[in-house]
């Protein structure tokens, strides 16, 4: 074959791959301009972390190291690279979910292409558009790829990464055999179609091969495989078994080449996706508990000891594919394999024949399937089972399908080639769009079953109006909506993905999920939305935190709209903790003015105490500045014992002034009602305030001129009705009781995870590290501020800062091991052993039985390769 020839031919097989590509991204966008649906749960969960991206990429900071660590932690349990593509998207096209859906386009090239090469390089460029032909319509592949679900993704990269691993492959075995210079390669006339190859275990491509050189393969690999585990840690799954075969299979040929160039691999994939993992592994440790063993045991998975858990898949495999695609390919690779065996004899006889019997597919179909059993096994090993988490071994099944479907190359065989892809073709249509009659219905639930996907073409869910609502009632406030019902139309991730679309001023979270908790949700957001009919997957307590917000009379009605048989309302806190009024178009005053402190006459000490804060500035102003609240003792010091002051620090507006994409000008006033806490041993007398006012962002401070105001604390005084506690006066109580040590962290982290929904970008924890960072430095070394500080620290995965707060808790509280214990603990997460180590040293030499202490201590020797110690330690503890 001429090199200009064979170079036609290619464009010819490149030109036709574009058009099954193109062909099928006519038919996702005529779909999604039909489709008026609302993403639900996980769609809308992974739209909302695209915003989350694309914001961040509005002004990045490329040099700048703590930005890279931030950007890193915007997804903290799922890998990122699809949420950055889908910001890359989104960035070009606009925000939106039909926008964030073209990212799905550029998926399907990567699949196709990559489907296409393994075809290509295993068997002939022919199977391998039949192949990229099947992948368009698989009912599994065009289902999925049309919901905005990781699934899809990584069907693609891992079908790229397996490419790139059989390229690599085939270049290494071919120039290792091609050294040796096997004498076979001289027996056999050399044939203008196909290559002269001696190779008996290697699949072998009846087209040239013009491959890179092997390291560039090798890298292209473990560039790949990173790419791959940044989009899901369950590409794992299905590329372990053939790495590890090719590493076994080197090793015992002694291939070291090959092993060294594997290894590089590697150790250049664990490069890619090492910025990510090394910053959230913690969480991800934590979290896959729950997302494997957890989510099994509530959906009523089956265990794994038991025979349905190993053929899930094997069931689902027919629906998956549809019987046309299934089961005609492999009657015809059957059928042609009979003939083989029968005219084997016959062939042995012609010299070209018998060269054509040493390029057998054997090697190829078993390199298919060493992928395809070790990717079936380790999925079906998962105890969380779901027939989309296997998606991405059916791209290679498809190569598989469709040498099957090529076998014959009579007139009867390409008939029934088109006859099969065309009934696959009429089903996708029937599957996809409401169109037939009668008959197509009956031809659906024969050959393809569940793969019905049509798009809503009913008018689109208010959920854009209820979040217009909440931002016209509030234009100056973040708002937090408390979404109580949670079905597939109407949930907590769809309402706050809508609410990120509306530069980010509302959120939707659920509340209400635990009994104990629901009066403090009700008291602590403004707005609820509830529904009248089903409620969805939601928890017992949720019937009475309707029924709270709906009857307990500080909620209104605000407005309603009907959702086909029932009734969406949206309800309003009577009295808003925050309001925000424009007071002044004219040029504003330079300084923030307190000009109204309201609290009750006297108070007991211990118990929250109701205060109202007004001020005045600009707007500036007002949305940066975090206000430095003492409440001061007027009686001299050396009166009564007990503490002399508490602290009520916190954002103005606590942090909620937000104004989406305007920038107010004028002067603005912001009342909040909230309350304090003085503390249990707060000294009896009057106190008053002191006010200092810090810039977040500039570090400027000056001090805020006070209205004549006092506080009386006397232990007989009947204590007022208060609101719920700021979020930073909470955590602060929280911080208190970490010199406890393990006996509080339960407790804590449950309170914590109730706040953070509150407050769903957690400004409180900026708000109180800067605070509390400020008090630090310029009022007095507080052991509880420093217990607060480094919780903020820790809580926002700030590793040096929390460090930082840790070491100046251990001056502090230096008797208490459980101090040193949390900085081993950090240093730790941030892959310090030896300095933890060192940490542990103070507490393990006063209190050497506290176990949770021994445990850190094995946990940093084995980070250091100290196994014996560790082994030593960990049977320590178990006895």
């Amino acid at each position: 074959m001429s090199h200009p020839k064979y170079q036609r031919k290619q464009f010819k097989y490149l030109l036709i791959l574009g058009i099954i590509w193109l062909l099928g991204a006519v038919c996702d966008r005529i779909w999604f301009s039909l489709d008026n649906s609302v993403p639900a749960w996980d769609q809308a969960d992974y739209l909302t972390g695209t915003l989350i991206y694309w914001q961040a990429l509005q002004h990045p900071q490329w040099w700048d190291s703590q930005w890279w660590q931030n950007f890193w932690m915007l997804s903290s349990k799922i890998p990122p690279l699809t949420y950055i593509i889908g910001a890359i998207v989104q960035n070009i096209f606009g925000t939106g979910p039909d926008q964030a859906a073209l990212m799905m386009l550029f998926f399907s090239a990567i699949l196709l292409g990559s489907v296409y090469g393994l075809g290509a390089i295993l068997f002939s460029e022919v199977v391998g558009l039949w192949a990229a032909a099947i992948c368009q319509v698989i009912p599994a592949l065009y289902v999925l790829r049309l919901d905005f679900l990781l699934d899809y993704p990584l069907a693609a990269v891992v079908t790229l990464s397996f490419f790139c691993l059989t390229v690599w492959k085939v270049k290494v075995e071919d120039a290792e055999n091609n050294r040796r210079g096997d004498a076979e390669i001289k027996a056999f006339p050399t044939s203008s179609s196909f290559p002269v190859s001696p190779r008996q275990n290697l699949p072998v491509s009846p087209t040239p091969r013009h491959l890179p050189h092997s390291l560039l393969l090798a890298a292209a690999f473990g560039l790949s495989l990173g790419l791959a585990l940044m989009v899901k840690q369950t590409a794992l799954f299905f590329l372990l078994t053939p790495i590890v075969w090719i590493g076994f299979g080197a090793f015992r040929q002694r291939r070291w080449k090959q092993l060294a160039q594997l290894v590089g691999a590697l150790c250049l994939s664990v490069l890619v996706l090492s910025p990510w993992y090394r910053t959230n592994w913690l969480l991800i440790i934590t979290s896959g508990k729950r997302a494997t063993i957890d989510s099994a045991i509530a959906e009523g998975d089956a265990p794994l000891n038991t025979l349905q858990a190993w053929t899930y898949y094997w069931q689902q495999l027919p629906e998956q594919v549809s019987l046309p695609l299934l089961v005609i390919p492999i009657f015809a690779l059957l059928l042609y394999w009979g003939r083989s065996v029968e005219d084997r004899e016959s062939r042995k006889a012609n010299a070209s024949e018998l060269f054509r019997n040493n390029t057998s597919p054997l090697p190829s179909l078993k390199w298919l399937a060493i992928f395809l059993i070790g990717a079936y096994l380790l999925s079906s090993l998962n105890p969380n089972k779901d027939p989309r988490y296997a998606l991405p071994y059916l791209p290679v099944l498809s190569v598989f399908l469709a040498y099957g479907l090529t076998r014959f190359r009579s007139l009867w065989g390409r008939r029934i080639r088109w006859g099969t892809f065309s009934l696959a073709v009429l089903l996708m249509l029937f599957n996809l769009f409401p169109i037939g009659n009668f008959a197509s219905d009956w031809m659906k639930l024969a050959l393809s079953p569940n793969a019905q996907h049509y798009p809503n073409m009913k008018e689109e869910l208010p959920h854009r109006q209820i979040i217009a609502q909440i931002i016209t009632t509030e234009p100056y406030l973040r708002s937090t909506l408390g979404v109580l019902p949670s079905t597939k139309k109407i949930n907590q991730y769809n309402l706050n993905y809508y609410g990120r679309l509306a530069n980010s001023q509302v959120y939707g979270r659920q509340v209400g999920s635990k009994k104990k908790f629901v009066k403090q949700d009700a008291r602590s957001l403004a707005w609820f939305l509830t529904t009248t009919g089903k409620q969805g997957s939601v928890p017992k307590t949720q019937a009475l935190m309707v029924k709270t917000v709906e009857q307990d009379g500080n909620f209104q009605l605000h407005k309603s709209w009907v959702d086909g048989g029932g009734t969406i309302n949206l309800y309003h806190q009577k009295t808003p903790p925050i309001e925000v009024k424009a007071i002044s178009q004219n040029q504003p005053q330079a300084k923030i003015a307190l000009l109204q402190v309201t609290v009750p006459e006297k108070t007991p000490p211990g118990i929250p105490v109701p205060v109202s804060y007004q001020w005045n500035g600009a707007w500036e102003e007002l949305q940066n500045g975090i206000v430095l609240l003492t409440w001061k003792n007027l009686t001299s010091q050396t009166s009564l014992g007990g503490e002399r002051l508490w602290t009520h620090d916190h954002g103005i507006g606590m942090g909620n002034l937000y104004a989406g994409a305007n920038k107010p000008q004028g002067t603005f006033q912001v009342t909040e009602k909230t309350a304090m806490l003085p503390p249990a041993e707060i000294a009896p007398g009057d106190y008053t305030l002191e006010a200092t006012y810090l810039n977040r962002i500039s570090g400027e401070t000056y001090t805020i001129p006070v209205p004549k105001v006092t506080l009386k604390i006397a232990q007989q005084a009947a204590p007022a009705t208060a609101p719920e506690l700021d979020l930073i006066t909470q955590l602060q109580r929280l911080a208190a009781t970490l010199p406890q040590g393990t006996n509080a962290l339960e407790q804590l982290f449950a309170e914590i995870g109730r706040i953070n929904q509150y407050d769903p970008i957690q400004d409180y924890l900026e708000q109180a590290r800067l605070s509390l960072q400020y008090r630090l430095q310029h009022v007095s070394q507080n052991r509880d501020w420093a217990y607060a500080l480094a919780l903020a620290n820790v809580l926002q995965k700030r590793v040096n800062g929390a460090t930082a707060a840790l070491e100046k808790v251990t001056q502090l509280d230096s008797e208490n091991p459980y101090a040193w214990a949390y900085l081993a603990f950090v240093q730790l997460y941030n892959w310090q052993p030896r300095a933890a180590e060192k940490s542990l040293q103070p507490s393990l030499a006063k209190n050497p039985d506290v176990k949770e202490i021994q445990a850190l201590n094995g946990v940093a020797a084995l980070m250091q390769g100290k196994v014996i110690s560790a082994w030593q330690i960990f049977q320590k503890l178990r006895t």
